[in-house]
């Protein structure tokens, strides 16, 4: 029992109890009927939240106020650099990725530099170039029909015993991220920047060159998720990341990290991640109209956020 006690203390727990709940009341609304095909289905597409997801978990973690809006006009742009650089060639692919990566890169940069030179909230820099990355983008990508290299797609699709390889890899990299920000400087740093900015600084933290890096790492991984959204969906499109901006915020808090920063979780983002991509696929499956699915998702999440102590992180 005291085992069990310490087990659902730990924030990040009630997500994956969330995902259990929900995967098992859409197997017996069905019938028991295509279980194992949701899970695979949850886990192609969960990977696409968690990539952002971890980048914006950087961010919140440096404290109130900060917060990465810019990501879905990152995705969107990236995907569109993706695919007219890749211009369907299999030899292309690594260039491709490359280009999209340093894209996204540039834009937190900028994100960044925003913030810094201006001293403007977080909120309010990404958001204003939010807008100013979607007009480039518009004018950049609307239209794009280039389809990604064959194997490039495949690759995004590719699964091993109903496993996508995707979900395998970006798991490595979800558990290189928790060594990281545990057990290297950079990661420490975040955190104490998150738990007190002036106190950090006092301790020799490089305050601002520990922020530039964590903005500019959010924006990597945005324009490394709109590349593998091109792969996936098998095209480029303005608007293919606009789910990603509530979401990266969603699949944060519910996974237990602290939006008043300082503390941070990991595995709490792939358990969030997974319960909201189920919870849509069960009230698709109900029935359940745009209006209403909409409401008891905002129910939900805020059920599973005071279940596991989000008052308490929220202090």
């Amino acid at each position: 029992m005291a085992s069990l006690r310490l087990l659902l203390a730990k924030p990040w727990i009630w997500s994956f109890i969330g995902v259990l709940l929900v995967w098992l009341a859409t197997i017996a609304f069905t019938g028991g009927y295509g279980g194992g095909g949701m899970i695979t289905a949850a886990l192609s597409l969960a990977v696409f939240t968690v990539i952002v997801g971890v980048g914006q978990m950087f961010v919140i973690t440096l404290g109130p106020g900060n917060v990465d809006l810019s990501l879905p006009a990152n995705i969107g742009l990236a995907s569109a650099v993706a695919m007219k650089v890749m211009d369907g060639n299999d030899a292309m692919i690594a260039v491709g990725l490359l280009a999209a990566v340093a894209c996204g890169m540039a834009i937190g940069a900028a994100n960044y530099l925003l913030i810094w030179a201006l001293r403007i909230p977080p909120i309010i820099a990404t958001l204003s170039a939010s807008f100013i990355i979607q007009s480039i983008d518009i004018s950049y990508g609307r239209g794009l029909q280039i389809k990604p290299p064959p194997g490039f797609a495949n690759f995004t699709n590719w699964q091993i015993l109903g496993i996508p390889v995707l979900a395998i890899l970006t798991v490595l990299f979800t558990i290189g991220a928790a060594i990281a920000l545990q057990r290297m400087i950079y990661g420490r740093s975040v955190l104490a920047i998150g738990q007190n900015i002036r106190a950090a600084w006092l301790a020799g933290v490089n305050v601002g060159r520990v922020r530039f890096l964590t903005y500019t790492l959010s924006g990597a991984l945005g324009g490394l998720d709109g590349a593998l959204l091109a792969g996936y969906f098998r095209g480029a499109n303005v608007d293919i990341g606009n789910e990603y901006l509530l979401a990266s915020i969603a699949v944060v808090v519910i996974g237990g990290t602290s939006v008043a920063g300082g503390k941070a979780n990991v595995p709490g983002v792939w358990g969030a991640a997974l319960f909201l991509v189920l919870l849509l696929t069960m009230l698709n499956t109900f029935g359940v109209s745009a209006g209403v699915r909409l409401l008891l998702t905002g129910l939900i999440i805020v059920g599973v956020i005071t279940a596991a102590g989000g008052q308490k992180a929220l202090r």
